[in-house]
């Protein structure tokens, strides 16, 4: 089977994202990397960082998916990808004059969640406009996959990095790659559609909740997207916990940390490169319902892990058993998210998408970190996994006219 090709602009565009995604990946888990290391922070202090930047941050962009509607998207795309670069880049300046505290960490990790929801709101819609509608799957399949790689490639050499030159390594390295995506998207060459409207209009008050008002009148993508907000917010709230527990209950060092989340990445690729092929094979339908109830049955696996190289291998399975379930689903989700959201309420309903989740994330980490405290690590795990059991009651139960049988080739 040949390798399809989705064109010079989209090259453009999936380089861009590569470059930052491969920066991310070098990054993955800095923030609280460092509030441990660095900052000497407790589970709830952890738990705070990815509950109370990230619901900080969708507020901030809870304007922004309108305002991406109505702009053209190439240049929001630039400006998101600039202000993580200078967010990020204030951590390794206050911290060589010894003045970094937790709070800019909140703050950092805020400004670095209201850009993603941003970028990923005007990216979406742009995507849908650079290419044909048959190649969507492909595409999303390919953002997908060079995602998991950056995971498996980036956090075993950002473990070694910050144990060579120490813990703010990884996040120049994550700053510098948003610079360089930017760079990417302006020599996107070719003429971009005007918005629907014209920019310098100022977004009304009903237009904040469209995208809601989409995801949640469509009976698929209503039922797709409660499903997100649990599994997601369960699977995040997960990562705090999980990192006390193997950097301070069980001694793991950083590089097998990093290895923990690394390795299982490389089934990221996996997953990633059969989701056309398994829609083609199985429907759309199927594989939303069959790999959607599959992701969720793995997580309570980490209520078991122990210390030394038990323990390390515990992590990697379950994690590896994730990821090629959210690898596979992924794409197929996104993309049909894209052809049943209408031209002119893309950036919107990515946008409320993503604010969803992100308060689905930081409300579960809060009380991840919370019951942490209280009990343990590993009995905050426990619960998030047998709580995510229940997700796949969420799913749509049966094929119609919003949820197709619809075949993609690769």
């Amino acid at each position: 089977m040949t390798r399809r090709s989705l064109g010079r602009r989209f090259g453009w565009l999936w380089a861009a994202y590569a470059v930052s995604a491969y920066g991310s990946g070098l990054g993955f888990g800095a923030l609280p990397l460092i509030a441990v290391l660095v900052l000497h922070a407790g589970p709830a202090q952890v738990s705070a960082l990815s509950a109370v930047g990230p619901a900080v941050g969708a507020l901030i962009a809870l304007p922004l998916g309108p305002w991406a509607e109505f702009h053209r998207k190439r240049p929001v795309m630039i400006a998101t990808d600039l202000a993580r670069c200078a967010a990020m880049l204030t951590i390794p300046v206050a911290y060589a004059a010894g003045r970094l505290t937790f709070v800019q960490l909140l703050v950092v990790s805020a400004v670095g969640a209201a850009a993603k929801i941003a970028f990923n709101a005007a990216g979406g819609a742009y995507l849908k406009a650079l290419v044909r509608p048959e190649d969507l799957l492909v595409a999303n399949a390919r953002f997908e996959s060079t995602t998991w790689s950056s995971i498996a490639v980036g956090p075993p050499l950002g473990g070694a990095a910050v144990g060579l030159f120490g813990p703010v390594t990884t996040v120049v390295a994550d700053a510098l790659s948003y610079l360089l995506s930017a760079l990417g998207i302006a020599a996107i060459r070719g003429r971009e559609e005007p918005p629907p409207r014209a920019g310098g209009q100022r977004v009304r008050a009903g237009e904040l909740l469209d995208g809601w008002r989409h995801l949640l009148t469509h009976p698929g993508l209503r039922a797709l997207y409660l499903n997100q907000l649990l599994v997601n917010g369960l699977i995040m709230a997960s990562e705090p916990l999980l990192a006390v527990l193997l950097l301070r209950e069980l001694g793991f060092p950083p590089w097998q940390y990093g290895l923990a989340f690394a390795a299982p990445c490389v089934g990221g690729l996996i997953g990633s490169r059969l989701a056309p092929r398994a829609v083609a094979r199985y429907g759309r339908h199927r594989i939303l319902r069959t790999v959607g109830t599959l992701r969720a049955v793995w997580l309570v696996g980490l209520a078991f892990v122990r210390p030394g190289v038990a323990g390390l291998a515990t992590v990697i399975a379950v994690e590896l058993a994730i990821i090629i379930s959210m690898s596979l689903y992924g794409p197929v989700l996104a993309t049909y998210r894209l052809e049943h959201t209408p031209d002119d309420r893309i950036a919107r309903t990515l946008s409320a998408w993503s604010i969803g989740t992100a308060a689905a994330i930081a409300a579960l980490s809060a009380l991840g970190g919370l019951l942490a405290e209280a009990t343990s690590p590993r009995t905050a795990l426990t619960v998030a996994g047998l709580l995510i059991l229940t997700s796949p009651l969420l799913l749509p139960r049966r094929p119609g006219t919003d949820i197709t049988h619809e075949r993609h080739v690769a």
